[in-house]
């Protein structure tokens, strides 16, 4: 049986995950967890960054649906949060891009112009 292709991404959730990958430090976490799953501590310092903006940038990721985190206990008792990448396909296309602009909301997923200000910085 062939395989079907995902369903088209609406407007605001193409807009969630370009946005997340607009950012390079969002990309290298995207790579870093192809590779293997990790907890922030690791991958911080893999990637390296501070632990917070790792943090923050987690945050948008799993916000777009692009990675998944799980609590776990560790060996000494402590709750380990480990990531994952969430398996996505994203074709990005002028008649995707059409498709979705179509079906934006009027206030572009929820973010205000400052926002997306803050987000380009």
């Amino acid at each position: 049986m062939p395989e079907v292709p995902p369903p088209a991404p609406t407007g605001d959730a193409l807009l969630r995950i370009l946005t997340a990958l607009g950012n390079p430090h969002r990309m290298r976490i995207v790579a870093a967890l192809v590779e293997n799953r990790t907890y922030v501590s690791a991958l911080a310092r893999e990637i390296g960054i501070s632990r917070p903006l790792l943090h923050m940038h987690l945050q948008r990721l799993e916000a777009a649906g692009l990675v998944t985190g799980t609590l776990e206990a560790a060996d000494d008792g402590k709750t380990v949060k480990y990531y994952d990448v969430t398996p996505f396909v994203c074709e990005l296309t002028p008649h995707t891009v059409a498709r979705a602009a179509a079906t934006l909301t009027d206030d572009g997923a929820g973010r205000s112009d400052r926002g997306a200000k803050e987000e380009a910085k």
